[in-house]
């Protein structure tokens, strides 16, 4: 197994690995006098799964919205492709190529698979929706990523199942060329054959060289998917994990506070 301990937003040694995406070092940020995250660095790298992990307020939702451009941090250097950028706003966040897709993928369940992955982003023709250019962009898309599941671009979202929806929220993440997917909770409250679904989809990102985050407290489907597992406990990123240099029980000592890279060291 190998920990990093210092610079957690660096990628452990062991051959080249490409240049982050983004990078985010030092961050730091508060509610009052709750320090929620405390110096923390984290990356993600093009054509890596990157796994954040840790157990109910170490800080994870915290670190995404910031990400996000939700809720600014208070101190700290976050850059993208290697330049220092300040994301303020989720405007500013999508304008770079991050894409959030939240536990409730925030579909309409009265508008069809077209209509939602356009939503507020619609495409026109003159005075008028094109709804053939974006059924064949929506359409584009799905294959793009494998996705063979949807029988038609025009159902509503409301009779499709839980990892079709899940596939459908996804997709509308990457269909404006995002460059960074970070999933929340993809797979809470799938069943076996949907949650299989959501990660063969996982794995296609990873294949089309996206950065992709997946936040997950099951470590099942971490260990499934992911190349690097960061761990946060109480505000704190306590280690930096290669999935296939470690086990799901070394990773529950970091999530609990049993271990931490300084022992490691």
């Amino acid at each position: 197994m190998v920990t990093t301990t210092a610079g957690l937003g660096e990628h452990p040694p062991g051959g080249e690995e490409p240049a982050p995406f983004l990078s985010a070092t030092g961050i730091v940020k508060s509610f009052g006098p709750v320090h929620v995250l405390r110096g923390v660095d984290f990356a993600i790298r093009p054509g890596t799964v990157t796994a954040l992990v840790g157990d109910n307020g170490a800080g994870k939702t915290t670190l995404i919205k910031g990400l996000a451009g939700i809720q600014p941090f208070d101190a700290g250097r976050v850059q993208f492709e290697g330049r220092e950028v300040h994301i303020d706003s989720p405007r500013a966040a999508a304008e770079l190529g991050i894409e959030v897709v939240y536990q409730d993928l925030a579909l309409c369940d009265n508008l069809d698979i077209v209509q939602n992955m356009f939503l507020g982003r619609e495409l026109h023709r003159g005075v008028t929706l094109d709804e053939a250019a974006m059924e064949h962009r929506a359409g584009e898309t799905l294959r793009g990523l494998s996705v063979r599941t949807v029988s038609s671009l025009r159902q509503q979202v409301a009779q499709l199942s839980g990892g079709q929806r899940q596939t459908v929220a996804i997709a509308r993440a990457v269909l404006w060329n995002r460059k960074v997917v970070i999933l929340d909770e993809p797979t809470a409250a799938l069943g076996v054959a949907q949650t299989e679904q959501v990660l063969a989809l996982v794995r296609e990102l990873r294949s089309a060289g996206l950065g992709v985050v997946i936040i997950s407290h099951n470590l099942q489907d971490v260990f499934a998917v992911a190349d690097l597992i960061y761990v946060l406990y109480l505000g704190t990123m306590t280690a930096c994990l290669p999935a296939a240099q470690t086990t799901p029980g070394e990773v529950v000592e970091y999530i609990t506070g049993g271990r931490t890279a300084a022992q490691d060291a």
